[in-house]
């Protein structure tokens, strides 16, 4: 039976049949399986943010008249950021269908573990993101 309320227990359907806990430990392991796929989407989001801002640095540094979005180095960057894009959104989706299980514990994990995966990664980049997208100079 699937829960349609939140509900705390061991017992936890996610996200494939396969997946099933019936004991604690099988429990703990999920959780901290959700813990560390939600860290690990962090960490995957900076890295995408970091290769946009080296992308777009060295693009601007080499020839900043003459790139255009259509020279074979921009077309990789554009690749690769679209794969890394991909990537991220595919973790976010999972771990949307995850909570959607309806389990407290397996939507603590991942929201600690989100928490935890920003605080570690993602902390500096407000500052980096105002310097790449504050385009008027007079801010």
């Amino acid at each position: 039976m699937m829960h349609m309320t939140f509900y705390w227990g061991n017992n936890v359907t996610l996200l494939v049949d396969l997946w099933k806990t019936d004991s604690w430990f099988a429990y703990f392991v999920t959780l901290v399986v959700c813990f560390i796929a939600s860290v690990f989407y962090q960490f995957m989001e900076d890295q995408r943010l970091q290769f946009k801002l080296l992308s777009s640095k060295t693009a601007v540094e080499n020839a900043p008249l003459l790139h255009t979005k259509f020279g074979s180095s921009g077309r990789q960057a554009r690749f690769i950021g679209s794969l890394l894009f991909g990537i991220n959104s595919a973790m976010n989706y999972l771990m949307m269908l995850a909570i959607m299980s309806f389990n407290g514990g397996v939507f603590m994990a991942i929201v600690v573990g989100l928490a935890v995966g920003y605080w570690l990664f993602r902390s500096a980049d407000d500052e980096q993101i105002m310097l790449v997208d504050d385009s008027c100079a007079c801010c």
